[in-house]
C-alpha cells in the first residue's frame, strides 16, 4: 500500500466542516487546538505528516497481536507482543510495512495491520474506522494520505462517537482526559494541559492557519521552520528569510501573498 501523498495541510474549509461535524461554530476552534495540542502532541507535535508526506502514525504491538490472535508472536516479537515497545517515531513505517507484510502473507489482508496502528494529526486508531466514518481501516487511511482536512474529521468522528464534545463544551477535562488516554491520565496531566491551553487557544491566541501551512511548505523544503503551530516566530522567520533568498525574492522573514504563493507553489500544496 502506497501511504505517500501530496501532505496538504489543514484548510479553513476543512476546520470549518469540522466545527460544523462536532456542532460547534465560528468562535469554537479552541476546542479543537486543545485536543489537537495536548492529545497528539507526543506523536505529531500537532502536525499530520512527516517530512516524506505520509501521514505520521504510531505501531500499537499490543493490537497487532489482538488483531492475528497472537499467531505473529514468536516470530515478530517486536511488532505482535505485550503493550510498550513503540520504539522511534521515524521507525513506526518500517514496523507497520513489517506487519502487513507477515498478515499478506498469511493471506489475512491488510486490515489487521492498519487496524493496529494510530494515524495522522488526530492519531486515530485503525481500529476505530467505523466511528471516524469509514466501512474499513483501509478507507480511512487513504483518505488520511490526502491530508489533514480528513484527519481532523476522522478525529472529530471519533470525540462524536464516544461522547466526547460534550465534555469538551462544557470543560470537563478531568472526564475528557480519563476517556479519552484511560485511567491513568493524572499521570501526565492531561486534565491540567487541557485547561491550560484551552486557556490560551480561547484567549485568541488561535494558530494562523496561511502561517502553518507556509510552515508545512517550508517543512517539506528543507527549510526547518520549528514547531509547526500556525505562529510566526523566530524559527519561522528563519526559514522565511533562507526561502526567500533562494527563491530570488527580495530579502526578508514576514509572510506576504507573494511569499505565501511562491512557498506553496514550489512544496505543491494548495494555499
Amino acid at each position: 500500500m502506497d501511504f505517500f501523498g501530496k501532505g496538504q495541510p489543514l484548510t479553513r474549509k476543512g476546520l470549518a466542516t469540522v466545527l460544523d461535524q462536532m456542532g460547534l461554530g465560528p468562535g469554537d476552534e479552541a476546542y479543537i487546538w486543545t485536543v489537537v495540542e495536548v492529545e497528539t502532541a507526543g506523536v505529531t507535535q500537532g502536525f499530520g505528516f512527516r517530512v516524506d508526506r505520509r501521514p505520521q502514525i504510531l505501531f500499537e504491538r499490543h493490537k497487532f497481536k489482538e488483531f492475528t490472535d497472537g499467531r505473529f508472536n514468536a516470530e515478530a516479537p517486536d511488532i505482535s507482543g505485550s503493550p510498550g515497545g513503540y520504539g522511534k517515531v521515524a521507525a513506526q513505517f518500517a514496523r507497520l510495512e513489517k506487519a502487513l507484510s507477515l498478515c499478506e502473507g498469511a493471506g489475512l489482508g491488510v486490515e489487521p495491520a492498519l487496524k493496529s496502528a494510530s494515524w495522522g494529526m488526530g492519531q486515530v486508531m485503525g481500529f476505530n474506522h467505523g466511528v471516524a466514518g469509514f466501512d474499513a481501516a483501509a478507507d480511512m487511511v487513504r483518505a488520511m494520505i490526502t491530508g489533514e482536512d480528513a484527519q481532523l474529521a476522522a478525529m472529530a468522528g471519533f470525540l462524536a462517537a464516544n461522547g466526547l464534545v460534550d465534555r469538551l463544551i462544557n470543560k470537563d477535562w478531568v472526564g475528557f482526559a480519563r476517556r479519552y488516554n484511560g485511567k491513568n491520565y493524572w499521570q501526565n496531566k492531561y486534565d491540567v494541559k487541557l485547561d491550560q491551553h484551552y486557556q490560551r487557544f480561547a484567549s485568541g491566541s488561535l494558530p494562523n492557519l496561511e502561517v502553518r501551512a507556509a510552515q508545512a511548505a517550508l517543512f517539506y523544503l528543507g527549510y526547518n521552520p520549528g514547531k509547526i503551530d500556525g505562529i510566526l516566530g523566530n524559527r519561522t522567520r528563519g526559514a522565511l528569510q533562507s526561502f526567500r533568498v533562494a527563491a530570488g525574492l527580495p530579502e526578508g522573514n514576514d509572510l506576504g501573498g507573494q511569499t505565501y504563493e511562491a512557498l506553496c507553489r514550489k512544496a505543491g500544496i494548495d494555499p
